[in-house]
């Protein structure tokens, strides 16, 4: 896996380096800011990229901005974006293009060893990865949105274990309840949101976009 880390906190993005290298990682290439990071993505042709919400010269969102604009030039670059805060309209921003192969964490999980490297693994293995903190903001968030409110508390269960990327099994595994009961959730879903069976769209993702919108 090759990586590219656009980080401007050089203690954190040498951390991670580290930490990346001695699990056998192939970094690549480490930037701080989003010019120099678009070039390296450019250059270089990583597998993934881990880039920073925030970074020169304003420190607002031109690690969201340099995402979008990598993945336009990258279609099937993965990327990983890490933010200080719960920042649920960027996470919005940065899905609303499609959820395969994106995530977004906070910094403080990277201290998490094992969680942040399933959570890289599973971007870079073309899945999505939301932070549970982000997602607990949405799903209280959510609850006040007048088209999620059809929802029942499990189906919200379901609907916000599926923003984090996770399968029907795994998310049957964490409520203890059996995997054809996550598809009859599901199906629930669907049907309230009126997402329709021969939509073209993928329900699943149309699904979880909708309940990111809540937070906005």
């Amino acid at each position: 896996m090759r990586i590219v880390i656009a980080e401007d906190e050089s203690l954190l993005r040498e951390g991670l380096a580290l930490l990346l290298r001695a699990e056998g990682l192939d970094v690549v290439a480490t930037t701080d800011g989003a010019g120099t990071f678009l070039a390296a993505v450019d250059e270089h042709r990583p597998d993934v990229a881990i880039v920073d919400v925030r970074m020169p010269p304003t420190h607002t969102d031109e690690g969201i901005a340099a995402a979008v604009e990598a993945r336009r030039r990258q279609p099937d670059l993965a990327v990983l974006v890490l933010s200080a805060y719960v920042e649920q309209a960027f996470a919005t921003d940065l899905l609303a293009h499609g959820s395969a192969g994106l995530g977004y964490l906070l910094k403080e999980r990277v201290g998490r060893v094992e969680e942040f490297l399933t959570a890289l693994h599973r971007v870079a293995d073309g899945g999505t990865a939301v932070d549970p903190e982000v997602i607990g903001q949405l799903l209280a968030r959510s609850r006040r949105d007048s088209t999620l409110a059809l929802l029942s508390r499990r189906e919200l269960e379901v609907l916000a274990l599926m923003a984090e990327g996770l399968g029907n099994t795994t998310i049957a595994g964490k409520l203890f309840i059996t995997e054809s009961a996550v598809h009859k959730h599901i199906r629930g879903i669907f049907a309230k949101l009126g997402l329709a069976p021969e939509d073209r769209t993928d329900r699943r993702v149309a699904a979880v976009l909708r309940y990111l919108e809540a937070s906005r």
